[in-house]
């Protein structure tokens, strides 16, 4: 046994996540890059989950797959009834990812525990590394799925319906890749819960940090937008007897532009990311367009001002385009803060470790949002390169951002397993 502090070894973290980057890996026709595409439940995924079990048990942890597909890796404390510290994340993607995204958080904890390992060090709680079922929400439209399970936010039941474009359900994928486990769904309190991750923005970067302190996260409300017109030949139908449902749902989205440019929402960011007209001819006139909304907001009653602000433009542009228009939520989380305790203890690591950090509030949704329900929570962001791009291959956090951010989430892991 050695007497020196366990630390991270860089070069072992970022070939780790180089290992498990080529699971899934695929190269973007436009740019040449390797990216990575495990979308939740799919034959790459069910490969991602079994390179990292092999992880887990190669280090000896107790790997348990609760009902909802969730994969927990446990290692033993000397006092082994006491709640564990549990750090993770996720390693599905979506369809155009980079190899870091949720990853660093998952493969981060086990390097702790390998730091651990390295010096024969046993802290007096069990300490548990996690990955969850499809925060992404790409294919099953719900995102965070696996961790809202895990802290009863949706039942299990409701989860396990929920198809993707196929009619395929979560369910019955998780059986067909081996992942529907035995293990209760509803997760017992941790003692603390920690994620490291890429900070999937430019703010580190351009302010010269090398960490981000997260204060918590945005409230995120999702909406599937239905519009129905009427399909017409694009030569011989008049302008005025068109009912187009194509240009219903461009006047939805530049409505969400409208909405953030009035600056009556603070800091609302507001996106419609995916738009699928039919029948998708060129000289058709769209006789159907589904498309998506995507609000969100640090500031609860500004969100849903502005969302009762857009489900009545829904019916305004109805009327003016004649044509029907449904929605459904599809997802819906109020802004999440994470523990003051947890971001001073963070925040007191990076600078005992000479960098240079800041508080910063997540942008984008993560697991430890829903974590944050259960225990004290708290998150590390790290900066990445390329103006800190994300959900593409270009995604880039350098060797050294990585260990900086694992490092000090190692500092604060095990003196919270020491309590």
């Amino acid at each position: 046994m050695t007497t020196t502090r366990p630390r991270i070894d860089a070069d072992r973290l970022y070939a780790s996540l180089e290992a498990l980057g080529r699971v899934g890996e695929y190269r973007d026709e436009r740019t040449g890059l390797l990216g990575v595409n495990r979308l939740a439940l799919t034959d790459a995924d069910a490969a991602g989950r079994r390179h990292v079990v092999g992880l887990m048990r190669d280090l000896g942890l107790e790997v348990t797959v609760d009902r909802i597909g969730n994969v927990y890796g446990r290692r033993a404390g000397r006092e082994d009834d006491l709640a564990p510290v549990m750090m993770g994340s996720h390693i599905d993607s979506v369809p155009t990812a980079g190899r870091f995204d949720g990853c660093l958080g998952v493969l981060g904890g086990l390097e702790v525990l390998r730091a651990l390992d390295d010096h024969g060090l046993r802290p007096r709680r069990p300490m548990v590394v996690a990955f969850f079922t499809d925060e992404e929400g790409c294919r099953f439209g719900t995102d965070m799925l696996g961790s809202a399970v895990a802290v009863g936010r949706i039942g299990l039941e409701q989860a396990y319906a929920l198809t993707d474009r196929q009619g395929r359900t979560v369910r019955d994928e998780l059986a067909r890749i081996g992942f529907l486990g035995e293990a209760e769904h509803r997760l017992a309190p941790p003692h603390a819960y920690l994620e490291t991750h890429i900070e999937q923005g430019p703010c580190l970067r351009a302010a010269g940090l090398d960490l981000g302190v997260v204060t918590g996260v945005q409230a995120i409300s999702w909406h599937e937008v239905t519009i129905q017109g009427k399909s017409a030949h694009a030569g011989t139908t008049p302008m005025e007897l068109r009912c187009d449902a194509g240009v219903a749902a461009a006047r939805i989205n530049l409505k969400l532009r409208d909405l953030i440019a009035s600056g009556r929402f603070g800091q609302m960011r507001a996106t419609m990311g995916a738009i699928a007209p039919h029948p998708g001819l060129v000289n058709i006139v769209p006789g159907r367009v589904t498309c998506t909304v995507d609000l969100r907001n640090p500031d609860d009653a500004l969100m849903r001002a502005a969302e009762r602000e857009v489900v009545a433009f829904y019916d305004e542009v109805a009327r003016l385009e004649r044509v029907e228009v449904t929605w459904r939520q599809t997802a819906r989380t109020e802004h999440v803060p994470f523990d003051p305790g947890l971001q001073a203890r963070l925040a007191a690591a990076a600078t005992a470790a000479g960098l240079r950090h800041a508080p910063i509030i997540s942008g984008a949704g993560h697991d430890a949002q829903e974590l944050a329900t259960l225990c004290p929570t708290a998150m590390v962001f790290v900066p990445g390169e390329h103006d800190g791009i994300s959900h593409n291959p270009r995604e880039l956090s350098t060797r050294e951002q990585c260990r900086d951010g694992v490092g000090v989430m190692l500092e604060v892991a095990l003196a919270l397993a020491e309590e």
